[in-house]
């Protein structure tokens, strides 16, 4: 758990809001009904024809929107933002009542269970030993941020502990938690098998490999049968894999690098447009390329590009 760092002056200064329990449940409970009506025989056709597979890549969409307006502290998209991520918690939970799993019931009370199991100096030792504390923590943090982590840490580790009690590891990657981004997940596996002598001697031996990965790819998105998409995606997935495992080699972070080269691009494209004294769509492929060179040069030259 990554704690709030110090309320600043002018924070603790700022006018607070305060929450109408009342109204936000009253407002849940319509949020609630609105999902399970979409859901719902004669509801939304998109919506009922959803599975957990084909909304998991909105989830990580909406999670990004989210980073992206607390970047910008642009508060009022936040709160739109906000609203969209909890749509896919409603939209999970509405989905798995309806396969007979859980309910969006079963959430909220895992959710507030583990909120007073991890906060014994809030709500006292025996609400956190009956929300199923099993950790022997200190309670009096007397106001210390650190020793509410070091609390909070030991209790999520009691709780590991005994999720994992008759659940022996099969595999040494099983340290390796899969609740991260791919790119992050495919480094931190290629390091752990290294451990073990599974790699590559050096970063130059990646780049056949590169190439090797590349042809696959290439075979696989030739056929052009529709049938064949799952290969494909499954050889994209290893060109990826080895990209990401080539700037471990290198020592660079590929989100890093990726989110450079994504700045860069940005810039560069709107150099382009505003060099063009044609819309874009209108030029041919070797005139967009130059414009895009010289986009690229002039950016160089003039020492404005972002780096990473």
């Amino acid at each position: 758990m990554d704690l709030p760092p110090e309320r600043s002056a002018a924070q603790a200064s700022a006018p607070q809001i305060a929450t109408d329990p009342a109204r936000a449940a009253a407002l849940f409970e319509q949020s609630v009904a609105i999902m399970a009506r979409l859901r719902a025989p004669g509801g939304c056709p998109w919506d009922r024809e959803q599975s957990f597979d084909s909304i998991r890549k909105y989830t990580l969409e909406e999670t990004y929107e989210v980073f992206d307006a607390i970047e910008r502290r642009d508060w009022p998209h936040l709160a739109e933002e906000l609203g969209d991520l909890l749509l896919q918690v409603l939209f999970y939970a509405e989905m798995a009542a309806n396969d007979g799993h859980f309910t969006i019931n079963d959430v909220l009370d895992h959710l507030n269970n583990k909120l007073v199991r991890r906060h014994p100096h809030v709500f006292g030792d025996e609400a956190s030993r009956a929300a199923g504390n099993r950790a022997d923590v200190d309670a009096a943090v007397e106001g210390s941020s650190a020793a509410v982590l070091r609390n909070w840490e030991e209790i999520k580790a009691a709780e590991k502990a005994s999720h994992a009690a008759g659940e022996p590891s099969v595999s040494r990657l099983d340290s390796v938690q899969r609740a991260m981004p791919a790119l992050a997940e495919a480094a931190k596996l290629g390091a752990k098998a290294r451990k073990s002598g599974f790699d590559w001697p050096n970063w130059r031996d990646l780049l056949p490999k590169l190439v090797e990965e590349t042809a696959e790819l290439e075979a696989e998105a030739a056929s052009d049968d529709p049938a064949r998409k799952p290969m494909v995606e499954a050889e994209l997935g290893d060109l990826l894999f080895t990209v990401v495992n080539l700037g471990r080699h290198l020592g660079v972070d590929a989100e890093m690098a990726l989110r450079g080269c994504n700045r860069r691009f940005r810039q560069r494209f709107q150099a382009m447009e505003q060099t063009s004294e044609r819309p874009l769509e209108e030029l041919s492929p070797d005139e967009l390329e130059a414009l895009w060179a010289a986009a690229k040069r002039k950016l160089a030259e003039a020492g404005s590009e972002e780096q990473p």
